[in-house]
């Protein structure tokens, strides 16, 4: 483990000082609040996510509390970062199948929701093999793959979590995902949607780095991304060469290390004792 953060430490380092501008700034949340539009959230079918669906399918952050506390403090740093970058846009992706992406992305996305100042848009554009509405429990309307396509519209293959989480759904895989996320369509279909909502950050949940080609035409879409992988099955190979190709592709905000058995003991404040 040791070898691994200090080859990833290196790695950042070496791309930090080679990067020379930064994207648009991210909307901070006063400004969000001002011209924040609330028939378009009213518009979305709120879902409630309940007690045993959340024990069922590991949705730690719903509620918060000691089972939210990794979720929490990824929350914190990554608000601290994307702010101080002046990033909006994040993608949650992996370097294979089974990592968890998709339920860190999900915690993540209800962790910065309970900020209520914020507004929150996670979409799936794990267009091969979607999860999201199998996690949620919720069957949509319609899929946003239909969405990009322009044959449906947002709403009706969304869900709105609370007043400031919106999800973007898929109710079936899509037949041509890689070229549809290539398309200059789909990224003015997401534009729009952000000029409607306005949310202050949006999180993709993306597909595996080495399942496919999908990623590679749209990462340069988002500000940064987050690499999750599996502790005792993910190589160090494999999350070098997918590290190496997101920041080839965009800004690496970095490796979160998943499925872990065994919690470090010597890290903490003993918050474990506390509700």
């Amino acid at each position: 483990m040791e070898k691994l953060e200090a080859a990833l430490a290196k790695a950042r380092e070496a791309r930090r000082q080679s990067q020379t501008s930064l994207p648009p700034s991210m909307l901070p949340p006063s400004a969000s609040a001002v011209s924040f539009a609330p028939t378009a959230w009213a518009a979305l079918p709120e879902l409630t996510i309940s007690a045993d669906l959340a024990r069922q399918n590991r949705i730690a952050a719903v509620t918060g509390g000691k089972v939210a506390t990794p979720y929490d403090m990824l929350r914190s740093r990554t608000i601290r970062l994307m702010k101080d970058a002046g990033w909006k846009r994040l993608a949650v992706t992996s370097p294979n199948a089974g990592c968890g992406k998709t339920t860190l992305a999900l915690n993540l996305a209800l962790s910065l929701a309970r900020q209520k100042e914020l507004k929150i848009l996670l979409i799936d554009l794990d267009l091969r093999r979607p999860n999201l509405n199998r996690m949620i429990a919720h069957s949509t309307q319609a899929s946003i793959h239909q969405v990009l396509m322009r044959e449906v519209p947002f709403e009706q293959a969304a869900v709105r979590v609370g007043d400031n989480l919106a999800i973007g759904l898929n109710g079936s895989p899509a037949k041509y995902p890689a070229e549809l996320l290539h398309s200059a369509q789909a990224r003015e279909v997401l534009a729009e949607i952000e000029t409607q909502l306005k949310p202050d950050l949006v999180i993709f949940d993306m597909s595996p780095m080495l399942a496919s080609d999908d990623n590679v035409g749209f990462l340069d879409h988002v500000d940064c991304a987050l690499l999750v992988a599996a502790s005792e099955s993910t190589t160090l190979q494999n999350i070098d060469v997918c590290e190496k190709e997101l920041a080839q592709l965009t800004n690496v905000l970095g490796v979160v290390l998943n499925k872990c058995r065994y919690a470090d003991q010597t890290a903490g404040y003993g918050y474990e004792d506390y509700e």
